[in-house]
């Protein structure tokens, strides 16, 4: 049993008991929205989740309500969701909220913000830990409903020209990084820079910068940067889960039927389970291509992700000192993760690293 969907099953179960006999007497009315998505079509797994709304939204409701998602550019660039759901241009987006911590830091904590939770505990924080009623509150002042849909697990590093050995190798380095990571990465002499999924390969290869994550071997060999960089780093300190949204303007939530409400919200988590579950899959196997082919898989030193991680926990204690509205989300969200952290050292920990461990033992006898 995949526990990251385990409320998946009986929510889209009730679901479809709840909206078939409505529909069958035509009670509810006929729905078309359009959905701005912030990833390129040509990541079938991201883009994905939210084609996987509209289908499954759809498929529960015999048609009559339709969400037809768009890729980034088409209806709005990628990192314009948040403003064109706000702004009523479109009725939904689908998308990573950090990529607006512009706006206001408190968006990372409906993504993921470095060293923090992995997916499960992410879905433990949003569905039953108190998570969504706080960042409900946050997202109203934006007339924006926000709803978990989608998940990479952990992430990879990123791809880099030159190694990282030290601190040192971070000062000056030209970084396509997103979010808080940036802020982080700043810190330490770094210059992040937020571009799209769809851009970086162009600036990677021009040598406009020198370093760029996105999210893991199914996805960056897609997008080719294996091509342009040759040093491939692990772990994404910065994600080691990432929660996507699925945005709706508090004005079209509003109109919706609760039946169509309870439809959507089961979609999203079977796209949830459905992302996690394709990357799981696909990632290993992409993993191997590349190391393959010629690609220099790197750990990220011990001394640079400790430094990373004081760094990432100072800015966190900085921001919460002078934004209330961070301050009001980052102390349960930590006293949360604290919690978490406990139990997963006792039980999940102890057991992956013992079974990796003689798994990697056995792979060296053989």
């Amino acid at each position: 049993m995949d526990r990251r969907g385990f409320v998946a099953g009986g929510a889209l179960a009730g679901t479809v008991a709840l909206a078939a006999p409505a529909i069958a007497q035509g009670a509810l009315p006929e729905i078309r929205w359009r959905c701005a998505s912030s990833f390129p079509r040509s990541l079938d797994t991201i883009f994905g989740a939210g084609d996987h709304v509209g289908k499954r939204v759809a498929a529960l409701t015999d048609g009559r309500f339709q969400i037809r998602v768009f890729p980034a550019g088409e209806l709005v660039p990628g990192l314009a969701v948040a403003d064109a759901v706000q702004a009523g241009t479109v009725d939904c987006g689908h998308t990573a909220s950090y990529y607006f911590v512009g706006k206001d830091p408190t968006f990372a904590f409906d993504a993921t913000i470095p060293f923090g939770m992995n997916t499960r505990q992410i879905n433990a924080w949003l569905y039953a830990g108190g998570g969504r009623e706080l960042l409900r509150d946050f997202f109203a002042g934006y007339n924006i409903v926000s709803i978990p849909c989608g998940s990479t697990g952990a992430q990879m590093g990123g791809w880099f020209r030159k190694e990282v050995k030290a601190v040192q190798d971070l000062q000056g380095l030209k970084m396509r990084i997103a979010g808080i990571a940036g802020n982080i990465m700043q810190k330490l002499g770094g210059v992040p820079q937020q571009i799209a999924g769809g851009d970086i390969y162009p600036a990677l290869e021009k040598g406009t910068i020198d370093a760029a994550e996105w999210i893991g071997p199914y996805d960056d060999e897609k997008l080719g940067f294996q091509r342009v960089a040759p040093f491939y780093y692990y772990p994404g300190w910065w994600e080691g889960g990432l929660n996507l949204s699925f945005y709706v303007g508090k004005a079209k939530w509003e109109e919706l039927p609760q039946q169509y409400k309870d439809v959507l919200e089961s979609a999203c988590r079977d796209a949830t389970l459905e992302t996690m579950a394709k990357y799981d899959v696909q990632n290993p196997q992409a993993l191997r291509r590349l190391v393959a082919s010629g690609t220099q898989l790197r750990a990220f030193p011990r001394e640079v992700m400790q430094a990373c991680y004081r760094a990432a926990f100072e800015l966190y204690e900085e921001t919460a000192a002078r934004n209330a509205t961070f301050r009001k989300v980052y102390e349960p969200w930590k006293a949360f993760r604290d919690n978490e952290y406990q139990w997963f050292r006792v039980a999940e920990s102890a057991f992956d690293n013992f079974v990796y461990f003689m798994h990697a033992q056995e792979q060296q006898r053989r």
